[in-house]
């Protein structure tokens, strides 16, 4: 192995793992999320006894607005425009979001606890979210905003 393969296969090496590290990262930000969305989720859901849809949709877009803002500064790192990664991102929930509004609406009013539908449907917005995110929104941005 000569000299350029080493260095190709240590950058190769480091660049794995700015995406396990990225990817970490997303996933602590979105527990963070989670917990906007289970705190809102509960308080409109148990403490206020609304049904089952606004009180998703609003604890959803809630955490959406948290997850978006931090995970375009610390997560990808991005310097693009703000407002076409905000339009992608907005297309995303234009597709999820009435699916699982009424999906989990539906499972809801067949007798499946709503907590219980509502950790199924943030897991699965959580992979999507990141798969949509990475490959999509900051595909070409990612680590292009300037670090003090």
């Amino acid at each position: 192995m000569d000299e350029r393969e080493i260095v190709a296969d240590y950058f190769k090496e480091k660049k794995d793992y700015k995406e396990l590290f990225r990817a970490i990262k997303f996933t602590l930000i979105s527990i963070s999320a989670g917990i906007i969305q289970i705190g809102t989720f509960t308080l409109m859901y148990e403490v206020l006894n609304w049904i089952y849809w606004p009180s998703y949709l609003i604890s959803l877009l809630l955490s959406v607005l948290w997850n978006f803002t931090i995970n375009r500064k610390y997560t990808f790192k991005s310097a693009n425009n703000v407002k076409v990664a905000m339009l992608l991102v907005l297309a995303f929930y234009a597709v999820f979001t009435p699916v699982s509004t009424i999906l989990g609406s539906l499972a809801e009013g067949s007798g499946v606890n709503g907590f219980i539908v509502e950790i199924i449907t943030m897991l699965s917005n959580f992979v999507l979210e990141f798969l949509y995110n990475r490959f999509v929104v900051y595909r070409n941005s990612c680590d292009t905003i300037e670090t003090k």
